[in-house]
């Protein structure tokens, strides 16, 4: 008996299929990276810490020493306890700004911590103390 038409079309398909897949496979046969040698896959790292393909210049190469790699967290470093600023701003309220010398940035004090009443751009010396709003001055003294 023979074939109808949509079976020789369907076969004619399914041997198209099998030759291209014939092809692909021959294709990565050739192209496959497998059986390189060692020297072939390895990578270098250069100065920068890109990766390259050549080996770095040894004249280049500087010696570090151990003891001066730190592991883990920075240390932090003690602040002074004492600090100068001026006073940028008071309010009758109780309460005012102090631009730290150092830093330059604008330190929150209260009335509960000064030693004697402060007006505006009056020099003091103050301890900064860490708050969940930000920084307070502490124990603030009029410089005269």
């Amino acid at each position: 008996m023979s074939d109808s038409f949509s079976k020789k079309e369907n076969a004619k398909k399914k041997a198209k299929k099998q030759q291209e897949k014939a092809l692909r496979r021959e294709d990565r046969k050739i192209n496959n990276n497998k059986g390189k040698g060692f020297d072939n896959m390895i990578a270098y790292l250069n100065e920068d810490g890109n990766l390259t393909s050549t080996p770095p210049d040894l004249s280049k190469r500087k010696e570090i020493n151990p003891d001066d790699i730190l592991l883990g967290a920075t240390p932090i470093e003690e602040e002074k306890k004492e600090r100068t600023g001026v006073v940028s701003f008071f309010s009758q309220n109780g309460y005012g700004f102090i631009i730290d010398d150092e830093s330059h940035e604008n330190i929150f004090v209260h009335s509960n911590q000064l030693s004697e009443p402060l007006k505006e751009k009056d020099k003091v010396i103050f301890e900064k103390e860490r708050t969940p709003k930000g920084y307070n001055a502490i124990n603030v003294k009029k410089i005269k």
